[in-house]
Order: structure tokens, then C-alpha cells, then sequence
């Protein structure tokens, strides 16, 4: 089923090699068609994400039977649907995608969509899926972290970091951040750390034992990896949490296990990308339970950096690179 007309082709964003920004050209591709469970996503803007950075370098590929187009989060209306997903038509929707964000049209399974309420932008919107899906999975599910734990979350100023402050807001949680710049400490306690680290001043894994009066933090949110991760053990609660979910300064750690064996540490981590829709699905309906109400009473929502049209995918791509936003990178379709 469909709603009004939708033509046979759409601007879509192509990684012509792997390579820098300007490797991103603005093509045109046939319009997908929904399947069963499937709509079809008249993208009014869509987040960008460092995973797109890493498929543009060549070096994080789609999954099988995914989009070779970037973007794993979109917003705008449904205008087509297969069966299982008729009903929403005509709605609002933002959905976790696993690639084609960056385009006109974008298909979305039902299980990966939540309604946007008239509180949020479309451009907020889409720029919430992907980190409150990773942060909720890592930091609450795999992490465990509960009302009155203290976390350490790493990129305080990213997509995901903030999203860890304002969620740790949101459900009791003392958040510790990591940044690079006195700046973004400043923004990132104004989100609601209770202490950000520049890690350009101070050595951060001792500062934390200090801020914790020596008990360490139950929580450890990690993205940077390498050498990080026995300066991030040393700063761990008794019975603490260690959850990778990115490897920027390294995929290999040399890791001190006395350590994790006398204080009973847990390390763990994962990708969400690949993970298959059944999960996914889950953690939507978790989010629709316990996280949307919050999204629809105004209580949350993203932190935006900057906005690009999509032809300027490439400048946006070069904003994420530069490091220096703070928040989540949008890019918007236009009419």
C-alpha cells in the first residue's frame, strides 16, 4: 500500500571508494519497495553516526543484505507499506535502520520504529535511534547500571556520551565524562554530568578514584579501547562493569586479570549493527516502555551539533572527523 506518488528513483548519498569526505557523491538510486513488515520512509532527515565514517574508510562493511547507501537512522513520514505495517501510513516515525539513511526514501522494519511525537522535530528525531539504542543496550542492559550507580562514560560531547548524561538524568545515575577540551567538560556538565575530565589536562583514571572518594565507578561506558581499558579497570567499583562498544585507539588491550579476578570486574561489549531484528525489536519495545514517555512529556531530546543538507554529506562527514562538535550531526532532505 502507498500514499500519493512516489517516483522510481531517489537522490541517495554513494560511497564512490573508500576514502576520505570527499569520496561521498549524491546519486541517484531506484526507490525501494517495502516488503512484509516493511515501510517505506519519505526521510525528512537522517543522524550521522561514526559507524558511517568507518563503512566510508572501507574498513566497517554493511551486513549482508543491508544498504551499501550510509545512515543507520532516519525520520519522516511513511508513505508505503507492506503487509503487517498498512497501519502506519501517514504517521511521523524515526526507526534504527542498518543503512540507506542517507537518501530520499528509506526502508524500515516495523520493529526498529517509534512514533515522534509533535514535541520533537523530525531532524531531533532522527538523531536519537542510533545512540539511545546503543547507550540503552550497553549502559543499562549489558552494564547493568541502576538508580544511584556512578558510570564513567568516555566522549562525553559525542552523539552517544550525551545521550548517556541526559538518559543518567533521567534515571539516577551519576555520570563522569571524559572530553578533550575545557569547553566541552563546561557543555557536558551543563547536560547534567556531575564531572567531566579533561583528559588533555589530567590523567582521568586516578581523578575518578579521587572523585569517588576511592570507590571507582560501578559502570565503565567505553568507545576508545587500547590502552584505555587497564586505565579504566584501575578506576572500577568492586563487582564493577566494562562495556566496549568501539576500538578508536586500538582493538587490542593488555588487560591485568588479578584485577578482575579480586574485585570481581565484568568485562563485556558489543556491535548493534549486525545484530539481527528480533533483538532489535526488543530493545525498541523496552525503549517504547521505559525511555518514549520521557521523549513525549519533552523530557528528552538530542543534543544537536549541526545541521547539513544532504548534498553536503561530505562537509558533514568532515565535521564528525574534526572532532570538535559537540552533540549529534544531522542531515536534512529538503523539499
Amino acid at each position: 500500500m502507498m500514499s500519493g506518488t512516489i517516483p522510481e528513483t531517489m537522490r541517495a548519498v554513494e560511497i564512490t571508494a573508500p576514502g576520505g569526505p570527499e569520496v561521498l557523491r549524491l546519486g541517484q538510486r531506484p526507490t525501494p519497495q517495502p516488503g512484509t513488515n516493511e515501510m517505506l520512509i519519505r526521510v525528512a532527515a537522517a543522524g550521522v553516526n561514526r559507524p558511517d565514517v568507518l563503512q566510508r574508510k572501507g574498513v566497517y562493511p554493511p551486513p549482508p543484505g543491508a544498504s551499501d547507501i550510509p545512515g543507520l537512522e532516519v525520520a519522516g513520514t511513511v508513505v508505503a507499506a507492506g503487509d503487517g505495517a498498512a497501519h502506519l501510513i501517514g504517521t511521523r516515525v524515526c526507526a534504527l535502520v542498518t543503512g540507506g539513511g542517507y537518501a530520499d526514501y528509506c526502508l524500515a522494519p516495523v520493529g526498529t520504529c517509534l512514533p515522534v511525537p509533535e514535541v520533537l522535530s523530525l531532524s531531533e528525531a532522527a538523531a536519537m535511534p542510533e545512540t539511545l539504542f546503543t547507550v540503552w543496550v550497553h549502559l543499562f542492559e549489558r552494564g547493568f547500571a541502576a538508580d544511584g550507580d556512578t558510570v564513567l562514560v568516555h566522549g562525553g560531547t559525542s552523539g552517544i556520551g550525551t545521550m548517556a548524561i541526559k538518559l543518567g538524568v533521567l534515571f539516577g545515575l551519576e555520570v563522569i565524562v571524559t572530553c578533550g577540551s575545557d569547553e566541552k567538560c563546561a557543555a557536558a556538565m551543563a547536560l547534567g554530568a556531575v564531572h567531566a575530565i579533561n583528559y588533555n589536562v589530567a590523567d582521568y583514571s586516578p581523578e575518578v578514584l579521587r572523585l569517588t572518594e576511592g570507590r571507582g565507578v560501578a559502570v565503565v561506558l567505553d568507545m576508545v579501547g587500547g590502552d584505555y581499558v587497564a586505565r579504566n579497570i584501575a578506576c572500577m567499583a568492586d563487582d564493577g562493569r566494562h562495556v566496549s562498544i568501539a576500538v578508536q585507539r586500538g582493538a587490542v588491550a593488555e588487560i591485568p586479570l588479578v584485577e578482575i579476578m579480586r574485585r570481581r570486574l565484568t568485562l563485556t561489549g558489543s556491535t548493534l549493527r549486525p545484530r539481527d531484528l528480533a533483538f532489535k525489536s526488543m530493545v525498541r519495545d523496552e525503549i517504547a516502555q521505559t525511555v518514549w514517555p520521557y521523549v513525549e512529556g519533552n523530557r528528552l531530546k538530542p543534543v544537536i551539533d549541526s545541521v547539513f543538507p544532504l548534498e553536503q554529506a561530505a562537509a558533514a562527514h568532515a565535521r564528525m572527523e574534526s572532532g570538535g562538535h559537540i552533540g549529534k550531526i544531522v542531515l536534512e532532505m529538503g523539499e
